[in-house]
């Protein structure tokens, strides 16, 4: 793991203290529909304002081309007022003051060093806790701490201590869950936890590439075609008995939430049906194998768990890992929020802030946004 400096090897008292926070939250007509990431954020900030620190924070929100009223974080700075004890402010003047959203600046993706400069003017030291956005090498994940002296945030500490627990002499039995629409986004976490796993589950649409890989017809299931020749790699390698694929799915005639549904075997999805979730044999395979597990990763949905007729796959995997005595661990937006509207937060050892940035740590990729903190050791 790399190394590099925290909160408790400096002293904020009277800096000028630039944070680089993660509250890309989901909007819905203009409000915030899920807070977790600006409570997650909160406590650092809180921190340094007690240790006598003029805060600043900044974050994306969305992907704006150019500034847009739609993504002003000046809703998030509401919201994270109303949330905690400290005075709040937009662009200027708080106890905490929420800058404006760095992407309304096209230097921002660039890492342009110019508008970096701007971000780090006055800043006595930066702190890096976005952990859902350290995979980017952007003006305020990397340019930033190329100029001002730089630490990890608690809550991007927290993150890599608990995922890194799936890289490094995880307890076995060692389970990972994989879900969610595409293969393409989770063929790196495959290839390169699938030799280090007892067991892999693969449920969610990306589950339909596979199965068409392997010979099965699917009927108008989701799948990737360009993804077949990647997928038969892993299919036809040495591990590829640990993989463990859906026996039973539900099926539908098209893609709403009111279509015609039925339960039915893999090898027997008729022509002109679809599969949206997992089938009852397999929520009690898949729950079985994580409760008996010692260290479970889970990221992406088992079916449309937005839609109730196609929820109890992903309804059963999150019950699971929230029963198992094991080291757990869930990522992804989608996954976190069917956790959250279960009311199984709680019950989880770690919920992860970052989708991709996860992803990509458990592919065994470098962060540059943590990558650059270690020039300040």
């Amino acid at each position: 793991m790399p190394e590099y400096l925290t909160l408790d090897d400096v002293n904020v008292a009277g800096l000028d203290v630039l944070v680089r926070s993660d509250l890309n939250v989901p909007l819905e007509n203009g409000k915030i529909s899920d807070d977790f990431r600006i409570r997650s954020a909160l406590p650092t900030l809180e921190r340094l304002v007690d240790a006598g620190a003029r805060v600043r924070v900044c974050s994306h929100l969305g992907r704006p081309d150019g500034p847009d009223p739609g993504y002003s974080l000046r809703p998030i700075a509401d919201a994270m007022g109303a949330l905690t004890e400290k005075e709040v402010a937009f662009e200027t003047g708080g106890q905490i003051t929420v800058l404006e959203n760095t992407r309304f600046d096209p230097g921002e993706t660039k890492n342009d060093p110019a508008m970096a400069a701007r971000l780090a003017e006055g800043a006595g030291l930066f702190v890096q806790d976005a952990f859902g956005s350290v995979h980017r090498a952007h003006a305020s994940t990397v340019g930033v701490a190329e100029l001002v002296k730089s630490v990890a945030g608690p809550l991007l500490v927290a993150e890599l201590d608990a995922l890194g627990r799936f890289l490094v002499e995880p307890k076995v039995p060692y389970v990972v869950v994989l879900g969610g629409a595409k293969v393409s986004d989770k063929l790196g976490v495959i290839e390169n936890l699938l030799p280090k796993v007892d067991v892999m589950l693969i449920g969610g649409g990306m589950c339909f590439t596979i199965l068409k890989a392997k010979g099965v017809e699917v009927g108008t299931s989701l799948v990737e075609d360009d993804q077949l020749d990647s997928v038969k790699r892993f299919l036809d390698g040495p591990d590829s008995e640990k993989i463990v694929l859906p026996s039973d799915v539900v099926i539908a005639t098209e893609f709403t939430e009111t279509a015609e549904h039925k339960e039915t075997y893999v090898k027997e999805i008729p022509p002109g049906w679809m599969g949206l979730d997992v089938g009852r044999e397999t929520n009690q395979l898949f729950a079985s194998v994580i409760r008996t597990a010692e260290t479970v990763f889970w990221n992406g949905p088992m079916g449309v768990f937005e839609w109730e007729p196609f929820r109890s796959g992903t309804e059963a995997v999150a019950r699971a890992m929230a029963e198992t005595k094991a080291f757990t661990a869930v990522g992804g937006g989608d996954s976190v929020a069917a956790l959250r509207a279960l009311g199984l937060e709680s019950e989880i050892s770690h919920v992860s802030t970052g989708g991709g940035a996860g992803l990509e740590l458990l592919e065994g990729r470098e962060l540059p946004g943590v990558k650059v903190l270690e020039r300040w050791v």
